[in-house]
């Protein structure tokens, strides 16, 4: 089962309404697993709205939220340090090593946020 890890940015666009991020998130194969960091689950919370609590809070509880254990938390202080120049937020360094930990492939609109070499990325086009 391949892990499919959606960043915020694509959660985010879905909520707004964005036709291709459903698309997107809805072409998940059947044999693929799609989840989420809990990075992510705090960042959508902390933006929602109100009015969107409901839909945001079922379509968050529909993806597998990684947790941070020890070794994401490390490996993102590693990527942190080791990308420094780029001025790479915290956040996206918890986001990327729970990606690599886990072996999955990171959705996201925003490839500039994940310069590490052995992160798999996939953008979707729209």
């Amino acid at each position: 089962m391949a892990k499919r890890l959606f960043d915020t940015d694509i959660f985010i666009d879905f909520l707004r309404g964005n036709k291709a991020a459903k698309r997107v998130m809805l072409s998940i194969e059947d044999e693929d697993m799609p989840c989420c960091s809990v990075v992510t689950v705090a960042e959508i919370r902390a933006g929602m709205r109100e009015e969107e609590q409901a839909a945001t809070i079922a379509l968050l509880e529909s993806f597998d939220a990684l947790s941070i254990d020890k070794k994401v938390a490390q490996l993102a202080g590693d990527l942190k340090r080791k990308t420094r120049q780029q001025q790479l937020e915290l956040d996206d360094c918890f986001i990327a090593a729970t990606a690599l930990i886990h072996q999955a492939v990171l959705i996201t609109h925003n490839p500039k946020h994940y310069p590490h070499k052995d992160l798999m990325l996939k953008k979707p086009r729209y």
